[in-house]
């Protein structure tokens, strides 16, 4: 049984793998004939200067097959993943995305079923890790902006000395996108060639916030538009910003270690039942397995799992603090 389950999942990851490359080799070929296209028209055969041809092309692309690729833009889910696949910089679709999903909850759900023959614990445990490439692709998107965060200070720092020695806040902008490593370099790279494209300065802020949506770029781009309507010294303003910045995130660090032992405990509270009983269903599979074959055990089992949930719910409220 298991060695029929294992070649029909190969057979299957064959096909799916094949119809993703035979669809991709296609577009391939397309961009390297437009690439080609562009060095001849350019005549720009040096790396050097093809390195800073800047490709204008906006590819709105969900999934590597077509017909999914025409599901996805009719559906509102398509571009919020696009985004949320961006904002954790991830060369990932959206697509992709939602078959590594679904790969994933199929395979946990069928193993589960057929092990313990329960369909609602099947279901349960196959959503969890159906869930898990969705949760990776959250951490990525979070210790990308946290990055950003620990980076945005110095580069206003570098914006102030630009701007006390004389440049526009365009030029600083354009030193902050060549000094600054990612993914502050890059993203003040993308607002610096938006204002060089004819965008007001408004607007690249604002897609430049919609990219990286966190509290402190929100507060350097409602300073930059109080100092443009009013007037005054914008090195002034965004060196008072940056101490501000740094001053909340001192603040969110303090807080940090100061709810470290709560956040720990919610860890190991939340934890702790599910390993315990994994590890005595190893020991002794006969008395666990009690816990779902009777009505008794299977209604303990929902009221545990409720039970878990809810506290660390509310340990994760008590923990976390907006600053």
């Amino acid at each position: 049984m298991g060695l029929i389950f294992v070649l029909v999942f190969m057979g299957v990851f064959a096909v799916v793998a094949l119809l993703m490359l035979a669809a991709s080799s296609g577009d391939a070929q397309k961009a390297k004939q437009v690439q080609a296209t562009l060095d001849s028209a350019l005549a720009t055969e040096s790396p050097v200067l093809r390195d800073q041809i800047v490709n204008l092309r906006k590819s709105d692309q969900l999934s590597g097959i077509p017909w999914i690729n025409q599901k996805l833009q009719k559906l509102e889910l398509g571009p919020q993943l696009y985004n949320l696949l961006h904002q954790a910089d991830l060369k990932w679709t959206a697509g992709g995305l939602l078959s590594i999903c679904a790969a994933f909850f199929v395979f946990s759900a069928f193993l589960v079923h057929w092990r313990f023959g329960s369909t609602l614990v099947a279901l349960l445990v196959g959503a969890a890790f159906g869930f898990a490439p969705f949760a990776f692709v959250l951490f990525k998107r979070k210790k990308r902006f946290n990055a950003f965060q620990a980076g945005l200070p110095e580069a206003l720092d570098l914006m102030v000395s630009a701007l006390r020695a004389g440049h526009s806040l365009i030029a600083a902008m354009g030193l902050v996108s060549r000094e600054c490593n990612d993914p502050v370099g890059c993203e003040f790279k993308s607002c610096f060639e938006e204002q060089n494209y004819g965008l007001e300065l408004k607007t690249a802020l604002d897609n430049m916030i919609a990219r990286v949506p966190i509290q402190d770029l929100k507060i350097v781009s409602t300073a930059i538009m109080i100092q443009k309507e009013s007037g005054g010294n914008l090195a002034e303003v965004l060196d008072k910003t940056a101490h501000v910045i740094r001053e909340r995130f001192r603040l969110k660090r303090q807080i940090q270690v100061h709810t470290a032992q709560g956040r720990m405990t919610g860890i190991v509270l939340t934890l702790l039942p599910v390993v315990l009983a994994v590890a005595l269903y190893f020991i002794n599979p006969d008395m666990m397995s009690i816990l779902w074959k009777r009505a008794i055990g299977i209604k303990l089992l929902y009221t545990a799992g409720a039970m878990i949930i809810v506290g660390g719910l509310i340990i994760r409220k008590i923990v976390n603090m907006d600053v």
